[in-house]
């Protein structure tokens, strides 16, 4: 397990962030990334997984674009990402390692924002 404090960890999340492709970047709008120490039982539960043996790295909440419609979609609070800390630290052993997984974990909630399947999503 690495250990970081949350400042540092929060450091690495916007590194990840600015090493997202362009084209990924320039697409998204009124997104929020924000980090959590660890996920509910109840999130867990939510994306169909059993708390008592999954967790989460991440998780997408909001309204896919896909899904967005004048009638149905008008001014709202972001759309928000969270990255969810101690999981994440709990299965990397370095920085680097850590980077990547946070980098992997963003682009994959960033799929949900988009509206792709999670048979879809890296």
């Amino acid at each position: 397990m690495l250990r970081m404090s949350r400042e540092d960890f929060e450091r690495v999340v916007a590194e990840a962030l600015d090493d997202l492709p362009g084209d990924l970047a320039v697409a998204i709008e009124n997104v929020a990334v924000t980090v959590e120490e660890e996920p509910s039982d109840d999130e867990i539960l939510g994306t169909g997984l059993d708390p008592e043996r999954d967790t989460l790295l991440g998780l997408y909440q909001g309204v896919p674009l896909g899904e967005r419609g004048p009638s149905t979609y008008g001014p709202e609070l972001p759309d928000r990402i969270v990255v969810y800390r101690l999981p994440l630290l709990d299965m990397c052993r370095d920085r680097r390692e850590l980077l990547r997984e946070i980098r992997d974990t963003v682009v994959h909630e960033f799929g949900h924002y988009f509206g792709l399947p999670e048979e879809e999503l890296p």
